[in-house]
């Protein structure tokens, strides 16, 4: 048995309850398409003094959509553990993608780590917010923690590109002041 399926299974095992069945879907639910993310952007760009952040967050987004869902997922061409291990009943209708790395996750910490580095208060929420979808996708069995891992890893570099990225732009146009 590998180290990620003794995570995954101790999960199952310790954790599983009435409670975190029920609200588990509702927490991966939050990072379905990076939607809770694409709308914190928006909604930061609509404000003068947030607008830097949320471009941050929206460059750091479409990195992640590019590196993660379009480059590594195919590459790499993970099964997902449910389809290793069918024991487990899904809480959540099976995602049809390859499992490495974790697009939920990478998206949820691209988005706290772009705020991070705008300094922007805010990411402490996206954060825990972050780390409770990450959970989630172990929980619900869909990921390897090694996927999950790679996602954060992955998500916080492309959380700091992006703000890079717009802060190059911001120098050289004079935006965002």
């Amino acid at each position: 048995m590998t180290f990620d399926f003794m995570i995954l299974d101790a999960i199952q095992t310790y954790l599983r309850g009435d409670f975190l069945d029920a609200f588990m879907p509702f927490a991966t639910k939050l990072g379905n398409g990076g939607i809770l993310w694409v709308l914190c952007s928006l909604a930061l760009f609509l404000f003068p003094k947030t607008r830097k952040a949320g471009a941050a967050m929206a460059v750091s987004l479409i990195l992640e959509v590019i590196c993660c869902n379009l480059l590594l997922k195919p590459l790499v061409a993970r099964i997902r553990p449910y389809d290793v291990n069918t024991a487990v009943e899904l809480l959540i209708r099976p995602p049809v993608d390859y499992s490495f790395p974790s697009g939920h996750t990478c998206a949820s910490f691209a988005a706290a780590a772009a705020l991070f580095f705008c300094r922007n208060r805010g990411w402490i929420t996206a954060f825990v917010a972050a780390v409770l979808i990450a959970f989630s996708r172990l929980y619900l069995y869909v990921h390897y923690p090694t996927d999950v891992l790679a996602g954060a890893l992955l998500g916080i570099l492309l959380g700091w590109l992006g703000v890079m990225l717009v802060s190059a732009v911001e120098r050289k146009r004079h935006i965002f002041h």
